[in-house]
């Protein structure tokens, strides 16, 4: 981990001293200034504050109805300069070569930080901004944006000159190599954009390593297969105490509004995900209603983003706050005071983004006000800056909480057991999330993605991973099902095959954001190394159903959990898929490079998200509320039809719609051109049309039969919690150990009380 982190601070260095240049002026071949630094970087404010992020993208990153707009701008902009030239007919070779030589060539002059552009280039950049300042302009909804989404001439200008520097950036050859700042993507022939020989030469050793990998992988299980995996005591009967026999303390009896919130806002996401997604269906009609007179697709993209945030993140906070009394043995006096006002000032983070959103993308807010207030616009971390400061300091005081609670249980705990990487995991998360709050609108996109991708990747993929496996862990050794040997062999196991590769790994995504090659060469390399323990992971599902089957065939009780484990056992499954197999196929760079802002992207994001940390959540809400609810209020049945909903209706989003038509789109890139794949005509045809109305039984299932009963589930937890209190916990909190006893060693769990 050490040694990842070391690479990153490497490469980060790199990414400020190599990223694209922006030039304090931008100048035509006479010397006239066309457009500024200044303007370049208000453009990119103006991009960012209207949402335009959540509608198209820029150096392939963003949302995927609208175009990428760096491969926009560099299309018609060539065409403009190959017109200039005489490009047609017997001209058409010469016109070509010469098009090529103005858009390959780097003027950009360090010393007086000018960049000069040819007649042609100049006359393009000239003829780009009435293009846009139509397109944006546009009175009606055609286009999936507010009418007169943006009539400002002035930010019109910026805007087309921060698209103009993003295209300039994308086929300039980078000084000293005969490739562009951005790894000569987007595929471009009119500019001679083509795959480099970094881009085959890293896909085929990355594909080298992830296959050494997993060989070295199964001769490790084949040799020690039997101490690194999930085991149980199998020599133990254990009897499992009834939920409703378990006293609660005041936080966790908290907990259960925590996932109430939880429910609703989860619930909320999914409606407003398939109002996003109808936009590819019928792009101006919902149903007879123009939708994006009052919610454009923009608007409706950004809440479905920020809400799966904050769902997921709530049931981990609710989880945690749980889960440490029971590991503490103690919950200190005003613990649940403390739960409400987290949960409260939670309510205000997550109410104040849907409402700055909302102002910031009908423009109400603008500038600053919409920086602070509105919303940031970044993909993934759209949230204005008050309520992302106001998030991270919330995360800060939960992991607070943790400390109050398990202080007294640390003191006593060698720093290598499960207390200490339980509280050390919850650490992490705010700390990483917090790392967002480096990348500012006004700064050189290639640093804001830098470090934007530090909290889409390093806290959601490494550091929620980490603490997923240390609270299953946990849960497990609670049960009694696993010794806690066993649990710290499988999260040290976890923490050295995830930082591996997952580190190094968050790379991956900047291929072709302005970085220079060797972000590319170790994304690539090591993020092979992030699929490797994931082929596993299927194994893993098969242990848990296996631990709780064999203790439920022994025990005198019930195992209370089966839905709990089923949803783990998903995470497994879809862990496999969605970010084995699906996220793997996108992050070969020779693919990535044709198909990055994509519907494959979308499948690996929503297949990954949701069928890992959104299982994941339901998961340990499930295991929760077993305890929240009395044993005769528990609504098996209810249970049983949110599993299997939510994973039909994903499996259902994924095969019948985004894997189909992102292999179009793939197929439509590499054979007409990315520029082609990205238009709308070609994302609304009607063969795509289809795929896309396909989606919508699967729609139904996953909110009627997954969102609605997990919200019903949840409101028993807070209709019905129950009644007994503590602020201590037994030893025997969960379960008694009742034959094939043996004294448990120091390392054992003490959750155990031998009868």
């Amino acid at each position: 981990m050490l040694i990842g982190f070391f690479i990153m601070g490497l490469l980060a260095y790199r990414t400020y001293t190599q990223h694209p240049p922006v030039p304090r002026a931008v100048v035509d071949d006479r010397g006239q200034v066309l457009y500024t630094g200044r303007d370049i970087s208000k453009g990119q404010q103006v991009f960012l504050h209207n949402g335009l992020m959540e509608y198209g993208s820029a150096f392939g990153h963003g949302a995927y109805l609208g175009p990428d707009f760096t491969a926009d701008y560099l299309r018609r902009a060539a065409n403009i300069v190959t017109r200039s030239f005489g490009g047609a007919g017997a001209l058409a070779g010469e016109a070509q070569r010469k098009t090529i030589q103005d858009f390959r060539t780097n003027r950009y002059d360090q010393r007086s930080s000018r960049l000069t552009l040819t007649a042609g280039q100049a006359a393009a950049f000239r003829a780009l901004v009435p293009y846009y300042s139509r397109f944006f302009s546009e009175p009606t909804t055609i286009h999936g944006l507010r009418p007169k989404a943006i009539t400002d001439r002035t930010e019109l200008r910026q805007l087309t000159a921060f698209f103009a520097w993003t295209a300039w950036a994308a086929s300039t050859e980078r000084p000293g190599h005969d490739y562009t700042y951005t790894n000569n993507w987007p595929p471009e022939p009119r500019v001679d954009n083509k795959p480099t020989g970094n881009v085959v030469v890293w896909s085929v050793l990355s594909l080298i390593a992830l296959l050494g990998g997993i060989g070295i992988l199964f001769g490790a299980f084949g040799r020690w297969g039997r101490n690194l995996g999930w085991h149980g005591r199998e020599q133990a009967t254990l009897s499992f105490r009834a939920p409703g026999d378990v006293a609660l303390t005041p936080a966790q009896r908290a907990c259960a509004w925590f996932f109430f919130v939880m429910a609703a806002l989860f619930l909320l996401q999914t409606l407003v995900g398939a109002a996003s997604q109808h936009y590819r269906a019928d792009i101006d009609n919902f149903f007879g209603f123009d939708l994006a007179q009052i919610f454009p697709y923009n608007l409706m993209r950004t809440w479905h983003v920020q809400l799966a945030l904050f769902w997921v993140a709530t049931s981990f906070v609710a989880a945690g706050i749980f889960l440490a009394p029971m590991i503490a043995r103690r919950e200190p006096k005003h613990q649940g005071k403390l739960a409400f006002a987290l949960l409260g000032a939670l309510a205000v983070v997550v109410f104040g983004t849907l409402i700055g959103s909302y102002l910031g993308v009908h423009g109400v807010l603008q500038h600053a006000a919409s920086n602070w207030f509105g919303l940031q616009g970044f993909e993934y971390l759209d949230l204005a800056r008050l309520w992302q400061v106001l998030l991270s300091i919330g995360l800060f005081v939960w992991v607070f909480m943790l400390w109050r609670v398990l202080r007294r249980r640390l003191a006593a705990e060698h720093p290598g057991n499960m207390p200490w990487l339980f509280f050390l995991a919850a650490c992490a998360i705010p700390a990483f999330y917090a790392v967002g709050l480096i990348a500012r609108t006004g700064d050189n996109f290639t640093t804001t993605e830098f470090w934007r991708f530090w909290v889409v990747h390093l806290w959601v993929e490494d550091f929620l991973e980490l603490f997923t496996t240390v609270m299953v862990a946990y849960m497990f050794v609670l049960l009694g099902v696993v010794r806690e040997k066993i649990a710290l062999t499988v999260v040290f196991l976890d923490i050295v095959l995830y930082s591996a590769g997952g580190i190094v790994g968050t790379m991956h995504h900047l291929y072709f954001s302005g970085e220079p090659a060797e972000h590319m060469a170790l994304g690539a390399f090591f993020s092979a190394g992030e699929v490797i323990p994931l082929t596993f992971l299927t194994v893993e599902a098969w242990s848990f159903l296996q631990l709780g089957a064999a203790q439920e065939s022994r025990s005198q009780t019930p195992f209370p959990h089966r839905w709990a484990v089923m949803f783990l056992v998903s995470v497994g499954f879809w862990n496999f898929l969605g970010a084995g197999i699906f996220g793997f196929l996108i992050n070969l760079p020779i693919v990535s490079y044709f198909e990055i802002g994509t519907a494959l992207t979308a499948n690996h994001g929503h297949a990954a998200m949701m069928g890992v940390y959104g299982m994941l959540a339901l998961g340990l809400a499930m295991f929760c509320l077993r305890y929240l609810i009395p044993a005769n209020r528990w609504p098996e049945k209810w249970a049983r039809i949110c599993f299997w909903s939510t994973n039909i209706g994903l499996a259902w989003m994924c095969f019948a719609t985004l894997l189909p038509l992102g292999i179009l789109q793939l197929y439509k890139s590499v054979d007409s051109g990315y520029f082609e794949a990205r238009e709308l005509k070609f994302l609304t045809n009607d063969t795509n049309t289809v795929l896309e109305w396909l989606r919508l039984p699967g729609d139904i299932v996953f909110i009627a039969g997954g969102a609605l009963p997990a919200l019903y589930i949840a409101y028993l937890g807070i209709r019905r919690t129950v009644k007994h209190v503590t602020f201590d916990e037994p030893d025997d909190i969960l379960f008694t150990e009742i034959s094939g006893v043996t004294e448990p060693g120091p390392d054992e769990a003490t959750a155990a009380h031998i009868a």
